[in-house]
């Protein structure tokens, strides 16, 4: 073989098509949202030399793998970066779900409210609704009304022999009287309706006549004269009219009897709601003359008020 001199060399060179140069080796990496981010990755990926893969340093791999986990890991953190840079108006769904129940709790705490303050109305209503209520009864309890008995009038009184339904013979007494009282409402701001028990006239403790007051209103500050006939026919006497009887069938002897009755008053202060009442049990001495029928006899000062 013979030695190729350096003009063989130079035009088998020469004669050669030229080869053209091997492209440099990059690494492109997305960029980050983060401007400064993407800037440092940019600015640290020209930063890097290219090597072509002949004239590569024995540690060219490892710095391969270097900034391959260096780009990923920018990757990573950029995205990060977008999911914690969201936008104002997009809220995390806990984010809403909290605010929902908080909103919840606040209408709640309304509706609570407005309960608490409309039974906190009606109860402070009902304290002085009751209240004036009690005001009222308690000036209305002094406003007794007055009642005098002024007199009684026997227009008939007779005594006879007979028998009672039994069929026992027994004296009888019948008699017709009238008793008059005065009723006089002291209420300066109310009325009141006046009703009364039987008013009885009794003799040894044997009612011979009975009477009934109708009933009737009497306005505030007014005064009633009251009459009511109280009679009484064929009543057993039994044993107890013995010293009654007489041949005219008058009593001859006065005969002590007794009035008692009792008056109800009843006022409308404030309606059904406030109704003060007032009793007063009324009990007359009498004393019965047979001379003196048809002659109204004064009870003012024969009558005891309880």
């Amino acid at each position: 073989m013979h030695a190729k001199t350096d003009s063989e060399v130079t035009s088998l060179d020469a004669s050669s098509p030229t080869r053209s140069p091997r492209r440099p080796v990059y690494f492109v990496q997305s960029p980050s949202r983060d401007s400064h981010d993407g800037e440092k990755t940019t600015a640290s990926f020209h930063s890097t030399p290219v090597l072509s893969p002949m004239g590569s340093p024995p540690h060219s791999h490892s710095s391969l793998d270097r900034h391959s986990r260096q780009s990923s890991s920018s990757r990573f953190s950029g995205s990060r970066k977008i999911n914690n840079n969201r936008k104002p108006h997009q809220k995390p769904i806990d984010v809403i779900d909290e605010e929902d129940l908080l909103l919840q709790n606040e209408d709640h705490h309304r509706t609570l409210s407005r309960r608490y303050y409309f039974l906190a109305f009606v109860l402070g209503f009902f304290v002085l609704f009751s209240f004036f209520s009690l005001i009222l009864w308690g000036a209305s309890r002094p406003m007794k009304p007055e009642i005098v008995v002024k007199s009684i009038k026997f227009d008939h009184v007779q005594v006879q022999a007979g028998s009672d339904a039994t069929g026992v013979a027994t004296d009888m007494i019948s008699m017709n009287s009238t008793v008059k009282f005065t009723y006089r409402n002291t209420g300066t701001f109310f009325g009141v309706h006046v009703t009364s028990t039987p008013l009885d006239l009794t003799y040894s403790e044997i009612v011979i006549a009975s009477g009934n007051l109708k009933t009737f209103y009497q306005s505030r500050k007014s005064q009633k004269l009251v009459t009511v006939a109280v009679m009484g026919t064929r009543i057993p006497l039994y044993g107890s009219g013995a010293s009654l009887s007489s041949s005219t069938g008058m009593p001859t002897v006065p005969v002590p009897l007794k009035l008692s009755f009792v008056i109800r008053s009843k006022a409308y202060v404030l309606g059904k709601l406030v109704k003060p009442k007032y009793y007063k049990n009324i009990e007359c001495s009498i004393t019965l003359d047979a001379k003196k029928l048809n002659i109204p006899l004064s009870l003012k000062n024969s009558c005891t008020y309880d």
